[in-house]
């Protein structure tokens, strides 16, 4: 009982005196510290940079697994890889970095969202997505019927950030009639893509990348192969409305599916960005317009 007492006390002390220890300056330090990772992680995941970050933690698994258990030559592959790690970052990052910079000396700083209860947030984003995905269906066959073409992104998990900085900011309410006047054909911003960002239309006019896929059909124009190219470099689901044909197309996990009537689309947006209704109580959980596993 008494070691256990002059434990306790040694740790108090202890505890007690690093408290001293610690000056006013050293909270404002680890506060700005926090600030710019927090804005660091913020900026980080507008982009497909995160994606490049976890190849990043990746390798650094790998340098772990490699010295625990003496692997002479993985560990000397992943060393050199590290050493020249800070150039690859500034190389594959430059245009995250810059963003960085330059938001800093506009001096702005991302307000902070009012807290709001899971259930309300979460009925609230079903609201929002089904009327989304009604709108997006409508515009498909107001566009089809009058062979109008149109390519439309739906961001999910992967943010589309560096694609978005390509065309010009709308941020608006989604409608069937702006929709319908931004790929008129007269209208500037008609050749570019339409990006959807929680449930927005947020910018138009925008460039994808285009699918090195080269088995695809010589009948299939670029909206096709830009929308199966961000297809493959993200998560998104890219509609496509031909301009030739009228034909309505989706585009998800690196496949295309054609053909697509209203009613079909409907239900595919509806399954994509909900989930079947048959797994509404199954081992899923939905995160604003997409669903994820436990």
């Amino acid at each position: 009982m008494q070691s256990i007492q002059a434990g306790l006390s040694e740790f108090w002390a202890n505890f007690t005196g690093v408290l001293n220890s610690v000056r006013f300056r050293d909270f404002v330090d680890v506060a700005i510290v926090a600030y710019i990772i927090y804005h660091g992680i913020r900026l980080v995941r507008q982009t497909r940079a995160m994606q490049l970050l976890k190849g990043i933690a990746a390798i650094l698994v790998v340098s772990f697994i490699a010295s625990s258990l003496e692997m002479i030559t993985l560990n000397f592959f992943v060393k050199n890889i590290m050493q020249v790690s800070i150039y690859i970052l500034v190389v594959l990052f430059q245009p995250e970095l810059r963003s960085a910079l330059e938001q800093m000396g506009r001096g702005g700083i991302s307000p902070i969202m009012p807290w709001r209860s899971a259930q309300s947030r979460d009925e609230a984003e079903l609201r929002a997505t089904e009327e989304l995905i009604g709108i997006l269906a409508d515009s498909c066959k107001y566009l089809s019927d009058r062979k109008t073409g149109a390519l439309i992104v739906v961001e999910r998990l992967t943010k589309l950030g560096d694609v978005i900085k390509t065309g010009t900011l709308i941020d608006s309410a989604p409608s069937l009639e702006l929709i319908g006047n931004i790929f008129f054909t007269n209208s500037p911003l008609h050749d570019g893509a339409l990006i959807i960002r929680e449930g927005r239309l947020y910018a138009a006019g925008c460039y994808l990348p285009l699918s090195q896929n080269m088995e695809i059909g010589k009948e299939l124009g670029t909206r096709h192969r830009a929308a199966l190219g961000m297809s493959e470099v993200s998560d998104a689901i890219i509609l496509i409305v031909s301009e030739e044909t009228g034909a309505i197309t989706m585009a998800a996990d690196s496949r295309l599916q054609r053909g697509l009537s209203p009613q079909n689309l409907r239900k595919l947006l509806e399954i994509k960005l909900i989930g079947p209704k048959d797994q509404e109580e199954s081992t899923t959980k939905r995160v604003g317009f997409w669903r994820v596993k436990k």
